[in-house]
């Protein structure tokens, strides 16, 4: 059975997650872009403000591109599910218990019951022509193996 891919909890946690991977990202970016920009033309910038802003700018940007290609492939996934076909469903008839072909099944089972119980004669036969002996071809044949 083919599960609907809005179904699947997969494609929910890789839309959700990189939703949130792709909002974190542009809200530091953002946020540190912003307080970069005004601080430098305050001129009340600071080292802390400038180089960790950066850094942070970096992190964000990584965030966003992760959130940007996980939605890429939500959608990507989403196509590739809208372009397969859905198999048909599959029809079963309803077992008529009238039929004749229930009488010869019942024939057929009882004629392999009989060959089957004449096999299990055989066998038992075999195992007592042996007579205790370990079953062995040195054994059966009195060949002394060394």
């Amino acid at each position: 059975m083919k599960k609907s891919l809005t179904r699947s909890i997969g494609f929910w946690l890789l839309l959700v997650l990189s939703l949130a991977s792709a909002g974190v990202g542009g809200w530091l970016i953002a946020g540190q872009i912003g307080t970069m920009t005004s601080t430098l033309l305050d001129g009340t910038a600071t080292g802390i403000e400038v180089y960790v802003g950066q850094s942070l700018v970096v992190v964000g940007a990584a965030l966003l591109g992760a959130g940007v290609i996980g939605i890429l492939v939500a959608v990507a996934l989403s196509a590739v599910q809208a372009l397969l076909p859905s198999p048909a469903p599959v029809i079963v008839e309803p077992i008529d218990g009238d039929t004749e072909s229930d009488a010869a099944d019942d024939e057929t089972t009882m004629v392999e019951n009989s060959s089957t119980h004449a096999d299990a004669e055989q066998i038992a036969e075999d195992d007592e022509a042996q007579n205790g002996s370990s079953g062995s071809t040195a054994t059966a044949t009195k060949i002394s193996v060394k």
